[in-house]
């Protein structure tokens, strides 16, 4: 079999996405009794992370680590070659060298792709500017199946704050479309759902609306809260305008509906009130930790290793 990359969400059928997730809550149980799978303890992953990152470059080192295998990393542009004018291209070329699988977070829209076609090992696109960030797809989708049945009932999804930039939101709904999902995006038209998503909801026959009212989510089954990325926005003052519009607090929670979740792909400021952190519909930390166990899975899918768990 060839060489398979993590590149968009949409390269995974409804079948891949079963798969995943089945082998997600095989690991997740795994854990449970022991540190190590050691499935892919001769493989080396280079993490090469050219924009911030907490959750998502560490779950995939401590995931290549939990599966026996090894860890190099680059972090930053300012730290690599990259400062001194090397080209991306190179950079990889050597990199492929060195390592088995490469995760790369890249502030340019489609770095992956030409990560992809430039080398000859399996790479994963961990954030691509403002395009798509499939793994973190995959650990929502994860969460929200550990909360809700998306197997057999049609569920509710509702989407707050940044839909324009909102990578995480990009791919999810490209996932979610796979399965019984409806959307409500929430957002100031300004940064509201890219014209090219929406041709694609249209086209599959999702049915989805758009408001700038809050008050919209309290019917929704989930609630997927993102912060305004300030650093998306070429002016600061238009960024200032967006950033404390809508804020989820206890007082608001109580008016939704008593089964709702509350996912946020962290890091959060001021858009998910510590208030609710306590409550059982606030399940942002417990996402978080469902990112471990699918991106071990991811790492195992891309390395053809997915039939060892079991």
């Amino acid at each position: 079999m060839g060489v398979k990359s993590i590149l968009t969400a949409d390269q995974f059928s409804r079948k891949d996405l079963d798969l995943i997730l089945e082998k997600t809550r095989q690991i997740e149980d795994l854990l449970k009794t022991r540190k190590q799978l050691h499935v892919l303890k001769e493989h080396i992953l280079a993490t090469m992370f050219f924009e911030p990152s907490t959750r998502t470059r560490l779950s995939f080192e401590s995931a290549m680590h939990r599966l026996g295998g090894q860890v190099i990393t680059a972090v930053g542009m300012q730290f690599s070659s990259l400062a001194k004018g090397e080209t991306l291209f190179d950079t990889l070329k050597v990199l492929e060298s060195y390592a088995d699988i490469c995760a790369i977070r890249h502030p340019v829209e489609g770095a992956s792709l030409v990560a992809a076609k430039s080398i000859s090992i399996p790479v994963i696109n961990a954030g691509d500017g403002a395009g798509e960030h499939p793994t973190q797809a995959i650990l929502d989708l994860y969460t929200i199946s550990a909360y809700k049945n998306i197997q057999g009932k049609k569920i509710v999804v509702g989407f707050v704050g940044d839909i324009k930039y909102g990578r995480t939101i990009h791919s999810l709904i490209k996932l979610l479309s796979k399965y019984q999902a409806s959307f409500v995006f929430i957002s100031p038209p300004e940064i509201g759902l890219p014209e090219k998503y929406i041709e694609e909801l249209n086209k599959a026959k999702i049915t989805f609306t758009e408001t700038s009212d809050i008050e919209a989510l309290r019917e929704c089954d989930v609630g997927y809260i993102t912060r305004i990325q300030e650093e998306r926005f070429l002016e600061h003052a238009t960024y200032e305008n967006f950033k404390n519009l809508y804020v989820i607090n206890k007082k608001f929670l109580k008016t939704c509906r008593d089964d709702i979740i509350i996912m946020h792909p962290l890091p959060r400021l001021s858009e998910v009130s510590t208030d609710i952190d306590a409550m059982p519909q606030a399940v942002y930390f417990k996402q978080a930790e469902y990112g471990l166990y699918s991106r071990m899975s991811l790492l195992l899918y891309v390395t053809n290793r997915l039939d060892e768990i079991n």
